[in-house]
This record gives C-alpha cells, sequence and structure tokens, in this order.
C-alpha cells in the first residue's frame, strides 16, 4: 500500500466508525417490533430489522402527555435566540479588543480565555440562586441569558479581527465610518466564516444541553428536548428502544440541516485557519 493512501484509508474507518453508529439508531428507530430489537441490538441484525414502520415515531410525536412539537419548538427558540445574542455581542466584544485602542485589551482577553478553564458546572448553583432571585424560573430567558455571553466565541472572532488590516480600518474611519460602522460594515462581512465556526460550535453547545435546563424548568411549557427525553423514558421501568431511538433521531435532524446550511462557511473558516502569511 502506498504511503499516501493511508491517510484516505484511516479517514474511510474513520467515518464507517462514525456512521456505523447512526445507521443502527436509524434501522432500530424503524423496527417496530420490541422483542426483535432486543434480540439483534449491537449486532449485524440490528441494521436488518423485520419489517420497516414509522409506529415509533408517531409514538413519540403523537404522545398526548409529552407533546414533542412544542419542546422541538421550545429548543428552537432557546438555541436561535442564544446564537443570534452570542454571536452580537461576542463579535462586538471581540472587535473592541481586536482593534479598539483600550490599553487594557491584552489583559482583559486573557482574563476571558482563563474563564475556560472554569467547571460550568462550578457555576451553576451561584447562577440558580440568581435566576431564582430574579423570578426568571420556568422561562426561556433563564435558559438563554447564560450562552450569551461566551468565551471561546470571543476568542474565536478575536482571532480573526486581529488579522483585519489596519490601513482598511483607518481608510473607512478617513470615509467618516465610526467605530461602530466599522464592525458592521467591514467586519461582520467579512468574518461569514467565523460566524458559521461559531453558529455551528455553539448550536451544538445549547441544543445537547441538560444540566442548566433540567434545573431551572419545572413543566413541559419551556421544557427543551433534553430534558422532555429524560423525562419521557426516566420514568420506564423497561427501556423502549425503538421510541428512544426515534426520539433521538429527531432530535438529530435540525442539527443535521443546520450543518449542512452552515459547511460552506464552516469548511472555509477551516481552510482559512491553516494559511499562513
Amino acid at each position: 500500500m502506498r504511503r499516501s493512501s493511508l491517510p484516505l484509508v484511516f479517514a474511510g474507518i474513520t467515518a464507517l466508525g462514525v456512521m456505523l453508529p447512526l445507521m443502527m439508531m436509524v434501522t432500530v428507530s424503524l423496527n417496530p417490533d420490541e422483542q426483535d430489537i432486543l434480540i439483534s441490538m449491537g449486532s449485524i441484525k440490528s441494521f436488518i430489522p423485520h419489517e420497516f414502520s414509522l409506529k415509533n415515531y408517531a409514538d413519540i410525536w403523537l404522545d398526548p402527555q409529552q407533546p414533542f412539537a412544542r419542546t422541538m419548538m421550545n429548543t428552537l427558540i432557546i438555541t436561535l435566540s442564544t446564537l443570534s445574542l452570542s454571536i452580537l455581542f461576542n463579535s462586538m466584544a471581540a472587535f473592541v479588543l481586536a482593534q479598539g485602542t483600550l490599553g487594557l485589551r491584552k489583559p482583559v482577553l486573557l482574563l476571558i480565555v482563563a474563564t475556560l478553564a472554569v467547571p460550568a458546572e462550578s457555576l451553576v448553583l451561584p447562577q440558580l440562586m440568581m435566576a431564582a432571585w430574579a423570578g426568571l424560573i420556568d422561562t426561556y430567558t433563564v435558559q438563554v441569558l447564560p450562552g450569551i455571553a461566551h468565551a471561546m466565541s470571543i476568542f474565536l472572532f478575536y482571532q480573526f479581527f486581529s488579522r483585519i488590516p489596519k490601513d482598511l480600518i483607518e481608510a473607512a474611519r478617513l470615509d467618516g465610518f465610526s467605530f461602530f460602522q466599522v464592525w458592521r460594515y467591514i467586519a461582520m462581512p467579512l468574518s461569514k466564516p467565523v460566524i458559521s465556526a461559531v453558529a455551528i460550535l455553539q448550536f451544538l453547545e445549547v441544543w445537547n444541553a441538560y444540566l442548566w435546563p433540567v434545573m431551572v424548568t419545572r413543566g413541559p411549557e419551556v421544557r427543551p428536548l433534553t430534558v422532555a427525553m429524560a423525562s419521557y423514558f426516566g420514568t420506564n421501568q423497561r427501556i423502549p428502544w425503538g421510541d428512544v431511538m426515534a426520539f433521538s433521531v429527531s432530535m438529530a435532524v435540525p442539527v443535521i440541516i443546520f450543518f449542512l446550511i452552515m459547511q460552506r462557511q464552516f469548511i472555509a473558516s477551516v481552510m482559512n485557519s491553516g494559511v499562513k502569511g
């Protein structure tokens, strides 16, 4: 085997290792026979069920005790709201740190990056006490606010904005642009690859969040999918694997769609990050 083909072989094996569990999740979700699922789970037979049916999806989507459509809408509202506000404010902060004239820009950036070393779990209790004091428990707001200020997003935006030529910024200022207008009309249009990378990373983070939502939600009115899934299946003594997989596939579809929409700019950001000079 030629040495140049080894990376392709490795990439193929890695892709297969990622795809096989996803394929099994889909095929199990289409198998209406729970006994057949338990017998074939983990074997090659799980990829070839005796019959295909949408019964498991109907059980999930049409269950009146657990309104799946409502929890899906809740998750979309929380995720997209957090994402929009995070990109807006974090890009502003990063642009000030990268192109501003403040003397403490570097120490402030180091302080922000240092917060990445602080476990999010250590902040849950004080945040919960503040949310209860403010009367925000069981609302969309309490699930959106903690995700807006995002150190990694600020750092990624900073890395991009700091590479914008000073001459371009100065030319815009000479043309009468304010500092805010330079950010809005020059920096942000140029930063589409970074916006895409930040959007995908934070979309996954908020979409899959469980600890904070389970602590600040009480009923199904504002409950996201992760909490609804634990509530739906956590009370069953016998796990209905067909329904679990149907729920998981339904949760994964919006993530896949979002990635497909953003993938072009995301790949561009990865390629640009490897370009030197």
